[in-house]
């Protein structure tokens, strides 16, 4: 039976006043080079561990999103944000350098989603300015969920490249200019359909979408054409496939507005496989490409869904299955 439940939020006042990437060295020789702020030419950022480095890139992404902003750290009113790593280490150690509150999130690589969802939130009830964030880091994810980086081991084709990276948007609840706004957001649930493979993050996590995305239409009473483009988070290109199959089962046709950020964020000749992951992926082209767009107004309307596999090394190895979740955010202007 299907137990359909409204989890559709408006909002009024969460503004984007602007975003702020720091990409790796091979995400910046992928499809979008040259959009990001910071391209780091080794993905070591000058640090003695592959993790000093990736909280480094948050810390960088902080401070460089409230300066692009205008502001001050003393102008912002909560940190919110998260990443792959276990106890969110990366995002709560950086945060030890700001003054105001911090949020710290977990939901895989659907975080960055989350992140926007509460920090519009938080907006609603006081704040003036927030920064949302998230990212990930391909050599501390690898050996963590997966195999030592010194054992090279062979991929799968299904597999996905973690993206290393990190993006930040500051959320404001006044704008003196026309810039884009958070209109919009649907909550996910936990969907899980028994996938196992730890490698084809696509599979387990397009039935989340596709719940996510269709119960955002019902709510709204809006179809795929109102907006100008849909954007999953890391689905990659099997995923994607699935998601068009699965929307279409539901009575949707996404195939002209779907996009992936993973799928499109290396070139084919990087053999990522099925593209990138990880919670960078998402927080990455939104800060860089689609925010960008959005401010030129090649961009109206649209809707990015965070995608997020929520096993863990633990679980995995016990042989349980992956549950997924889908946070959507309609982002206007």
């Amino acid at each position: 039976m299907n137990y359909y439940k409204k989890r559709t939020l408006s909002f009024d006042n969460a503004h984007i006043i602007d975003g702020y990437t720091v990409a790796g060295p091979k995400e910046n020789d992928g499809r979008y080079k040259g959009f990001f702020d910071v391209a780091l030419e080794d993905d070591m950022f000058g640090q003695n561990t592959f993790e000093r480095a990736e909280r480094k890139m948050f810390e960088h992404a902080i401070d460089g999103a409230i300066a692009k902003a205008n502001l001050t750290n003393a102008d912002i009113d909560a940190v919110v944000g998260g990443d792959l790593l276990n106890q969110i280490v990366s995002v709560s150690y950086a945060a030890r350098k700001q003054h105001a509150g911090f949020l710290g999130l977990y939901n895989a690589c659907a975080t960055f989603v989350e992140s926007l969802i509460i920090g519009a939130n938080v907006l609603s009830n006081g704040f003036e300015n927030v920064v949302c964030m998230a990212g990930s880091h391909f050599s501390t994810a690898e050996r963590q969920y997966r195999y030592p980086l010194e054992l090279g081991v062979l991929r799968s084709p299904v597999t996905q490249w973690t993206a290393t990276g990190v993006g930040a948007t500051v959320l404001s609840s006044k704008s003196e200019e026309r810039v884009p706004r958070v209109t919009r957001a649907t909550i996910g649930r936990v969907v899980d359909y028994g996938i196992m493979d730890a490698n084809n993050m696509g599979a387990a996590m397009a039935p989340s979408a596709c719940d996510t995305l269709v119960t955002f239409f019902k709510d709204t009473d809006t179809q795929p054409s109102d907006y100008d483009v849909i954007y999953t988070g890391d689905l990659g290109k099997l995923g994607s496939d699935i998601l068009l199959d699965l929307t279409r089962q539901e009575g949707y046709d996404i195939s002209e507005q779907l996009h992936d950020c993973g799928a499109s964020l290396y070139w084919d000749e990087q053999q990522t496989y099925q593209g990138g992951s990880g919670a960078a992926c998402s927080a990455l082209v939104f800060n860089s490409v689609l925010l960008g767009r959005l401010r030129r107004g090649e961009y109206k309307r649209i809707l990015l869904a965070g995608t997020g596999a929520l096993m863990s090394p633990t679980t995995s190895f016990q042989g349980d299955t992956i549950p997924a979740i889908t946070h959507l955010v309609e982002v206007t202007i």
